[in-house]
């Protein structure tokens, strides 16, 4: 699998955060994907979005980003394919740098928000990779303005523990969709069909029922 991101190692090097105005030891991590504890987690919010990037006219690559994604994993290390994936996408809250174009987004020319505010995605199948288990290849069904449509994106584990009072297990992932495949035709080919989508979150483990 195409590797996502810096070795996991440089994420959880001895040092210190800068948080909230303050220095704060960091805990140490785990970044071997069998030592993760089981449960149920819900996605920190401020700390999980999904960024978006398209070709503009052949001249740039332009970004933006949706926050406040609501998304809920179930994990089971011990048999990964058991774990389960949920995530909600408000459209209504995406970021492009362009009042403008957030505007334009929201109209029948791409998201239809009026009829489909939100964009679901549930994982149907989830494969870790035999030589490498901190990647993963995660299969599911992604709707967007009331289509649905099988996607799979690349997901690497990063590292877990306790951080805060709180213990969190941190991916990213990276996936690539048609919007066309969705009814979002509004200018093509000048602005590009395939739009890659770079996901990152913090998952905080829930107390057990």
């Amino acid at each position: 699998m195409r590797h996502l991101i810096r070795p996991a190692a440089v994420a959880v090097a001895a040092g210190a955060l800068l948080f909230a105005g303050g220095v704060v030891a960091r805990a140490q991590l785990t970044t071997t994907p069998s030592e993760v504890r089981a449960g149920t987690y819900t996605l920190d919010s401020e700390h999980g979005k999904i960024t978006w990037s398209v070709d503009h006219l052949g001249l740039s690559t332009y970004y933006g980003q949706f926050v406040n994604v609501a998304a809920e994993l179930t994990l089971d290390p011990a048999n990964p394919s058991n774990s389960r994936l949920t995530a909600t996408i408000p459209l209504t809250d995406v970021d492009s740098n362009s009042d403008g174009l957030d505007r334009h987004l929201q109209t029948a020319d791409f998201f239809d928000t009026a009829n489909h505010p939100t964009a679901t995605f549930t994982a149907t199948s989830i494969r870790v990779d035999d030589e490498n288990p901190t990647e993963a290849e995660i299969t599911g069904d992604l709707t967007l303005r009331g289509v649905t449509r099988p996607v799979t994106f690349e997901a690497e584990f990063n590292g877990a523990g306790e951080m805060r009072g709180q213990y969190k297990v941190g991916f990213d992932g990276e996936a690539t969709i048609r919007r066309s495949e969705f009814g979002i035709d509004y200018a093509l080919p000048a602005i590009g069909d395939e739009v890659e989508l770079h996901i990152e979150g913090e998952f905080v483990l829930q107390p057990a029922a």
